[in-house]
């Protein structure tokens, strides 16, 4: 029974990493796209979306790690050192989101039209949803609180990614300048809070 089991944890792991590599190819892909084209139009929350996959391709690259080593005792330890590093991260990204949509309303900048952007958080919002929930069902197959905090900024990425379409599509079709930066303000607390959670530890639950 004891080698069934190790066996059935084997295959579950086999099933993380997968997963993990899935995302992290599409993180990297996604982060180049949005700040490029964020960059092009002048687009805050397109901007702080690609910076937020670029955090979120670093969780993916400790995860694989972590799952590569699957040793309890050494992924508990980097796993709290993972999830402070990951909580700074996004606070910074909170700040700086906060700070140039403040600035962008304030100055009254309006971004250009981004299709590429549209495009992008469409994917997003299709593809993200699905990888969060495979994710948790692994992490309570394994019992890993680092998979199931993976989890959940994967789903967080599918609540920007509807946020970021709704500032798109505001400011292509009506030609609302402020749609932008009000949703880079919308961002802001969400990624403060997952932020908060992870120094805190609280992402770590698997329940």
């Amino acid at each position: 029974m004891a080698g069934a089991g190790l066996t059935d944890r084997q295959a579950q792991v086999q099933r993380g990493l997968r997963l993990e590599y899935i995302t992290l190819s599409y993180n990297v892909i996604e982060a180049v796209v949005s700040i490029t084209a964020g960059v092009i139009a002048g687009s805050i929350a397109l901007v702080g979306f690609g910076v937020d996959a670029v955090i979120e391709s670093i969780s993916g690259a400790v995860m694989l790690w972590r799952l590569k080593l699957d040793d309890h005792h050494r992924r508990e330890e980097f796993e709290q050192r993972a999830l402070r590093l990951i909580g700074w991260s996004f606070l910074l990204l909170a700040a700086y989101v906060g700070y140039e949509a403040v600035e962008k309303l304030w100055t009254r900048e309006a971004p250009d039209r981004s299709i590429p952007g549209i495009i992008l958080a469409c994917c997003s919002l299709a593809i993200m949803p699905f990888l969060a929930m495979k994710k948790r069902q692994v992490s309570r197959e394994i019992n890993s609180g680092a998979m199931a905090a993976d989890a959940k900024q994967t789903l967080l990425c599918s609540y920007l990614s509807a946020i970021l379409l709704g500032g798109l599509l505001l400011n292509a079709a009506l030609g609302w300048w402020w749609a932008d930066p009000v949703a880079g303000l919308i961002m802001t607390p969400i990624i403060a809070r997952e932020g908060w959670l992870a120094l805190k530890g609280e992402n770590c639950a698997c329940h």
